[in-house]
């Protein structure tokens, strides 16, 4: 009985993230879905200027990154596709995303006028402005004096003294 509820879980489908060359993310979700693969680049439209001319651009929200909803016996079909590096783990296995975040992501990439930023937990660099988004300094404009994976250090100058303050890197977000 144990065994059969596996071998189900095994062939139910679910969405994973693959990592990818950089630069080759509409590529490969165009090859994947050409083999029959349920693959999803996200993509944004960005303007990008140049010295003689502006654009607007169909670019992948997440870098390096493509999203394939697939059971295990077609994990060997994607990972044998050219530029696919790995899937992206958690745990020791492939990191499975939930179809909840996918769909957060589509509903919000469908509404007129979205505009996504990501930026790695990393992101944050020295000097950098950011807008506190949670807890008791929301709404209030600081800058970074120490970032890190976890926490950043933001200085907040209110009332014309200087706060340093720790925050989560989900408490805060960059002014644009």
């Amino acid at each position: 009985m144990a065994k059969q509820a596996e071998q189900s879980a095994t062939l139910r489908k679910q969405w994973f993230a693959i990592y990818t060359k950089p630069r080759w993310e509409k590529k490969i979700d165009a090859v994947l879905i050409r083999k029959g693969v349920n693959s999803w680049c996200p993509i944004q439209k960005t303007e990008r200027f140049w010295s003689d001319r502006k654009k607007i651009i169909d670019e992948p929200l997440f870098r390096s990154y493509v999203f394939v909803h697939i059971d295990a016996t077609e994990r060997a079909t994607v990972l044998s596709t050219a530029g696919v590096l790995n899937f992206v783990y958690y745990l020791g296995k492939p990191a499975i995303i939930r179809d909840e975040e996918i769909e957060i992501i589509k509903n919000y990439l469908g509404e007129k006028g979205a505009v996504l930023s990501v930026i790695s937990a990393e992101g944050y660099r020295e000097e950098t402005k950011v807008l506190v988004n949670h807890g008791v300094f929301m709404g209030n404009e600081g800058t970074v004096i120490r970032g890190g994976k976890k926490k950043v250090y933001v200085r907040l100058e209110s009332l014309g003294q200087v706060m340093v303050v720790e925050f989560p890197t989900e408490f805060i977000s960059p002014v644009l």
